[in-house]
């Protein structure tokens, strides 16, 4: 059951990123901040309709055990928000989907965990796949970065290019490594208690970001907001299945699940007609054989 979870968080967060791309205006500051409020509003909407239609109670202790893990969540989502703004000039998506690897290593590093050899090879092919996407792209995009450069200082295009990135990968790993103890090998929270408390988390931080950009005289009207509201619905279908797959194995499902911005990349590809290259074709054929193997081990 854990594994088709798996499948469905990495297909639901690939189509997610797609919505991402899509809903994200560059011309507006506050974009990142309005993509963070519609999350936190469907969101706060399914944890409701969840409570309600299973009969579940919400404890506030739950909230507060499971807040470790949402704070690393939405920190590390509402820096790939911030780094969409960017989005020409980074190598956002793969080094932020590396992620998944890292928490796979550190579960096998500080739970001594014996996998088999195709699981390591299906992990290693994984791993390339997204780094060679991270090298393709850093060299796509040496135009955009050369003409960046004229107008500001080498500090700003290292925040711009890697630390969004890769602090999206460093804080979201380690929510993901958070989650695996909470969920799989220490059971600390239920399935249902997670995905209540996370989802009322991210609520309440969308309603605080709502309350702060309505002080600051801009506001958040949904009619003007669909796509983000589209990745929004995607991310919180994810969501529900991402706990249940973590509760499987988590060694197995962190970095299939973190893999997801090949999926994005095909989607990019078919329904916004960016061009792919040879080489970021087959890294993606990489990564997806990874996916394959790690998926037939456990099916």
């Amino acid at each position: 059951m854990w594994i088709i979870c798996t499948f469905l968080t990495f297909f639901a967060w690939g189509i997610a990123d797609l919505f991402y791309k899509v809903g994200n205006n560059n011309k507006d500051k506050n974009s990142h901040l309005k993509t963070g409020i519609a999350v936190g509003l469907i969101m706060g909407i399914h944890a409701t309709f969840y409570l309600f239609t299973n009969s579940l109670e919400i404890h506030f202790m739950d909230l507060i055990k499971y807040l470790p893990v949402s704070l690393c969540y939405i920190a590390s989502m509402v820096i790939g928000y911030k780094g969409l703004r960017y989005l020409e000039l980074s190598i956002c998506s793969p080094i932020q989907n590396t992620s998944g690897v890292i928490t796979a290593l550190l579960l096998l590093i500080f739970f001594k965990e014996q996998l088999s050899i195709p699981a390591y090879v299906a992990f290693a092919l994984i791993f390339v796949g997204i780094a060679f996407l991270s090298i393709i792209q850093l060299q796509e995009n040496k135009t955009e970065r050369k003409e960046y450069k004229k107008n500001n200082s080498l500090q700003k295009i290292l925040a711009l290019t890697i630390l969004f990135p890769l602090g999206y990968c460093l804080i979201d790993g380690l929510g993901t490594f958070l989650d695996a103890i909470y969920l799989d090998y220490a059971g600390l929270i239920s399935e249902d208690a997670a995905l209540i408390a996370y989802e009322y988390t991210f609520f309440i931080y969308g309603l605080i970001t709502f309350i702060y950009l309505k002080i600051n005289g801009d506001s958040f009207k949904i009619s003007k907001e669909k796509n983000k509201l589209l990745a929004a619905i995607f991310e919180t279908i994810g969501q529900f299945f991402y706990v249940f797959a973590m509760s499987g194995s988590s060694v197995i499902a962190a970095p299939i699940i973190g893999s997801y911005c090949v999926l994005s990349m095909l989607l990019s590809r078919i329904f916004l007609k960016e061009k792919l290259s040879i080489k970021e074709y087959f890294a993606i054929f990489l990564v997806i054989i990874g996916i394959v193997i790690l998926g037939i081990l456990d099916i």
